[in-house]
This record gives C-alpha cells, structure tokens and sequence, in this order.
C-alpha cells in the first residue's frame, strides 16, 4: 500500500511539482490544500493520510504553525514542514508544535524522500525533530521497522511501504533473516523473528514454530501438521499443535 501525503502549500507551481515527484516516487498524493482551513478540510474526508508535507507560510488567517497544533490535537499524524524562512523567532514557533522532519527550500528528490522518512521514524519513536536549520541525516540502511497505529511500515527498494497490520498473512525466519509475507508481496529483513513479534498484536498472530508466527485468520487449510497459506505449508511444532489445532473448533 503507498504511503498517502498531503500538501499544504500555496504556491501552486512548487505545489504541483512537489506532487509529481512524489507520485514518481511512488506515494499517493491525497490533495493539495493552499489554506490551513482547506487542509482541515480535505484531513476530514480523507482520515487514512499518513503524513502531511506543509510549508509554514500558507494563505489565510492561520499558518502551518496553527495548523500544526489542530493536527496534534485532532489527527495526531506526522507532518514536515516546508520553509524558506531562517527568521529565529519563527523557528522557535516551529519548534513548540513538534514536526517530525523539516525541509529548506530549494529542496530535491533525494531530499524530500528522506525529510518523508525521517518523519515516520521520529513519528515512531515520538521524537520530534529538534533541529529546524540542520541538514537532516537519515541512514538509507537502517534496518528498520516502523509500527505507526494499526499498520508496519516496511523498507522495500529504500523506500518505506504501508502494510496493515492486518494483511500480514505469516512471518518465516531463516537464520537471522525473517520473510514478512502479506497481501503486498513480502519483504525480507535481516533481523530475527522475535523483534517482529513483539511488534504484532497476541491476536490474531500466534508463533507456532520457532520459525513461524502466522495470522490465524490468513489460514486456508489443515492437514495433520501442517496448515496451509495462500498455498505455502507450514509446520506446527509438537508444543503447539494442541493450541493451533483447538482453534479450528470454534472457526
């Protein structure tokens, strides 16, 4: 699932481009609001935005500051602020509504997937972003999982996916290499099965192999010990079998 962003900015012509590059890059562009009441606006008929790219100096009586604030308190989404000002007193405003990354304008392609990025680890992690005038640093090899409300977000092709929590049909590990299989495609990370488990909901997820933890609502068939997922057979451990087994009882 593409990662949803919208706009706030008014100048039309960065707008746009910003838009296009971002689509290029493979995110879903919700929409591009001019004003902080159109964004409000546009927030309320699309709830699934995941992150909103908005420059400080918007039209209308309240800027991307005052925005901010009604985006903590109602949405309580991750958003980057746009800004070609280095003015002191409005950095420290900026500062008080905690943005989770930042870019300078003039900006480039490179520069924004990493200010999006950075935005969902600190989102993540609940660490704003301290420093509004620094380049921000971002290690395309970090290998990371990010968990932001009901979903994961995965690194496929440096580049951050939206994978609901709830297509995730069964995890594989191999070695100190874990195998995500979902409704997407799957997604391969050198870490070990345990730091994903600790990441996923008791239910519907249950580890029935030290190999294996699988989404029992993703199971299609059983036979002896194994179950079957979207055609691939997975084995039940003897130490599980009595658990996994019983829950057929009530399906």
């Amino acid at each position: 699932m593409k990662i949803r962003i919208l706009i706030v900015e008014d100048e039309t012509i960065l707008a746009q481009d910003i838009a296009l590059r971002l689509r290029d890059a493979n995110y879903d562009i919700v929409g591009i609001a001019d004003s902080a009441d159109k964004a409000i606006l546009l927030l309320k008929k699309a709830p699934q935005i995941d992150i909103l790219l908005m420059d400080i100096m918007i039209k209308g009586d309240r800027d991307g500051i005052e925005l901010a604030k009604e985006v903590n308190e109602k949405y309580q989404i991750p958003f980057i602020f746009l800004t070609s000002h280095a003015d002191k007193d409005l950095v420290e405003r900026a500062k008080k509504v905690k943005p989770y990354a930042y870019l300078l304008k003039p900006f480039n392609d490179n520069q924004i997937r990493i200010a999006i990025e950075l935005a969902l680890v600190n989102f993540s992690k609940k660490t704003p972003e301290g420093n509004l005038l620094e380049t921000p640093k971002f290690q395309d090899t970090d290998n990371k999982v990010l968990k932001i409300k009901d979903s994961l977000f995965l690194k496929k092709k440096n580049r951050f996916e939206k994978v609901p929590i709830n297509e995730i049909q069964f995890l594989e590990a191999c070695n100190n290499y874990t195998t995500i299989y979902t409704d997407l495609g799957k997604f391969i990370y050198s870490s070990v099965l345990k730091k994903f488990e600790k990441l996923l909901p008791i239910d519907p997820f249950l580890r029935i192999h030290r190999s294996y933890i699988i989404n029992i609502n993703a199971i299609s068939a059983f036979e002896g010990n194994l179950l079957f997922i979207e055609g691939k057979k997975i084995p039940v451990s003897k130490s599980k079998q009595k658990e996994v087994f019983s829950l057929f009882k009530t399906l």
